[in-house]
C-alpha cells in the first residue's frame, strides 16, 4: 500500500511541479483530485475519511471570501479604483507607485488573484493611452499583489491555510510582519524603477477593454461586507469560517445580482485543488513518508525545526511546485506561530521570483497576453529574481532579529 501512495505523491507533485502532465490534459487541481480519487478507489481510506482529512474551516473561509470578492467585481469596485488611480497625473514613477501601492493594500485584505484579474487590463488600456509602456506596471502590478497578500492572514489562500491551521492571531500577525512587507514594496518599486529606466516610454495606442461597470449600492454592499469581516477577524467573537460564510450568505441575498453570475467568480479550482492535496497529504503522512524525508533531511545538515532553514526551504519548494502545495507539504509539524509566520511570508514572497511561482503573476501575463502585450519569462525574471532574493534578505533579517 505504501507503493501506492508514493506512486500517488510523485504524480501529483510532480503535476504541482510542471503544471500538468506531459501528454495529459491534467492540470494542478486536476491531477490533486485525480490523486484522491486513487487512493480513495484503492480502498485506503473511504469516502467520509477523504472528506475528513480536508481542512473544513480553511475551505469554508477561502469560500466566503471568494463570494465577497465577487461582489466587488461584479460591482465594479475594482475597475473604478484602477481607473481613477491611472486617470490621475503623475510621473511614469509616480503612477507606478500609485499602482502599486493599491495593489497591495487590496491584496492585503482581498485575493490577490482577484486583484490582478481586475487591475491588468484596465492598465494595459490606460498606459497605452498615455503613450506609455505596459511592461513595468504589469511587473509592479504582480509583485506588489504578492508581496501585498503576505501582510494578511487573507490575503492568499496559503496564509489563510496558515491562519487557520496554526490559530495565528490576525492583528498579532499583521503586527509581526507589516515592516518587512513594507520594505519588501519599497524594494520591488525600486527593482522596478532601475530595470525600466529610461524605457518607461511606449506606443500611443487606443483600447477599449471590457470592464464591469461601477455600481455604487452593489460596491456598497460588498465593502460593508469586507468591514465586517476585517472587524472580527481583527477583534474576535466569531471563528473566521463562520463569519466569513454569514457574510457571503447575505451577499447572495440580491435582487439585482443573480447567485449564478456570482458563484461564476468562485474559483472552484482552487477549492478542488486544496481538497485534493488534503487527501493527498494525508495518506503520505500517514504512510510515514514525511517522517522519512524529514529524516533523510536531518541526515543531510538540513534541520527543518530550524528557522533558517525552514525560511530557506519554503522559498525553495514554493519554486518548484507553487506555494500552495509547498505550504500544505511543510505545514504538518511546524505550527509554531514563528515557524507559521515564517512559512506564510516566504513562500509568498518566493512566488515572485519567476512567472510560474504564483497563479498571481500568469493572470497578469495572461490577461496582458489577451491584449496584445507579452510579458514573457524573461521579462518578468529580469525584475523577480533580483527583487525576491533582496525582499527574502530583508524579510528573513527582520524575522529572525530576535
Amino acid at each position: 500500500m505504501r507503493a501506492i501512495v508514493l506512486v500517488v505523491f510523485v504524480f501529483v507533485y510532480a503535476a504541482m511541479a510542471l503544471g500538468r502532465l506531459p501528454g495529459l490534459a491534467l492540470d494542478r487541481a486536476g491531477a490533486a483530485l485525480l490523486g484522491a480519487i486513487v487512493l480513495v478507489a484503492s480502498g485506503l481510506l473511504t469516502v467520509p475519511e477523504a472528506l475528513g482529512a480536508a481542512d473544513a474551516p480553511t475551505l469554508a473561509l477561502l469560500f466566503g471570501l471568494m463570494v465577497v470578492s465577487a461582489q466587488l467585481r461584479l460591482g465594479g469596485f475594482y475597475t473604478a479604483v484602477s481607473r481613477r488611480i491611472i486617470a490621475a497625473t503623475a510621473s511614469p514613477a509616480g503612477l507606478l507607485a500609485r499602482v502599486m501601492l493599491a495593489a497591495a493594500l487590496l491584496s492585503a485584505v482581498l485575493a490577490n488573484d482577484i486583484v490582478c484579474l481586475a487591475m491588468a487590463p484596465i492598465l494595459v488600456e490606460a498606459t497605452l493611452a498615455r503613450g506609455l509602456s505596459p511592461l513595468p506596471y504589469l511587473v509592479g502590478l504582480a509583485l506588489a499583489a504578492n508581496i501585498g497578500s503576505a501582510a494578511t492572514l487573507i490575503g492568499n489562500p496559503q496564509n489563510m491555510l496558515i491562519g487557520q491551521v496554526a490559530g495565528l492571531p490576525f492583528l498579532g500577525y499583521l503586527a509581526a510582519v507589516w515592516p518587512c512587507v513594507a520594505a519588501s514594496l519599497a524594494l520591488a518599486f525600486a527593482g522596478v524603477v532601475v530595470a525600466y529606466r529610461g524605457r518607461f516610454a511606449g506606443p500611443r495606442l487606443t483600447l477599449s477593454v471590457a470592464a464591469p461597470p461601477f455600481h455604487a449600492w452593489q460596491s456598497a454592499k460588498g465593502l460593508a461586507a469586507l468591514g465586517v469581516c476585517m472587524a472580527f477577524f481583527c477583534f474576535g467573537g466569531a471563528p473566521r469560517e463562520n463569519v466569513a460564510l454569514g457574510c457571503a450568505g447575505a451577499l447572495l441575498l440580491s435582487r439585482r445580482m443573480t447567485s449564478r453570475e456570482t458563484l461564476s467568480l468562485v474559483d472552484w479550482q482552487l477549492l478542488l485543488l486544496f481538497l485534493g492535496l488534503f487527501v493527498v497529504n494525508r495518506e503520505v503522512a500517514a504512510a510515514g513518508f514525511l517522517t522519512d524525508l524529514h529524516d533523510g533531511l536531518g541526515r543531510a545538515g538540513i534541520d527543518l525545526a530550524r528557522p533558517g532553514w525552514l525560511f530557506a526551504a519554503t522559498a525553495a519548494i514554493s519554486n518548484i511546485v507553487s506555494n500552495v502545495p509547498a505550504v500544505m507539504l511543510l505545514l504538518p509539524g511546524h505550527e509554531s506561530p514563528q515557524q507559521a509566520t515564517l512559512l506564510a511570508v516566504s513562500s509568498t514572497l518566493a512566488g515572485n521570483l519567476l512567472l510560474p511561482g504564483s497563479l498571481a503573476n500568469l493572470i497578469v501575463a495572461d490577461q496582458a497576453a489577451a491584449l496584445g502585450v507579452r510579458l514573457g519569462f524573461r521579462e518578468h525574471a529580469r525584475v523577480g529574481v533580483p527583487v525576491t532574493l533582496a525582499t527574502l534578505v530583508v524579510s528573513g533579517f527582520w524575522l529572525f532579529r530576535g
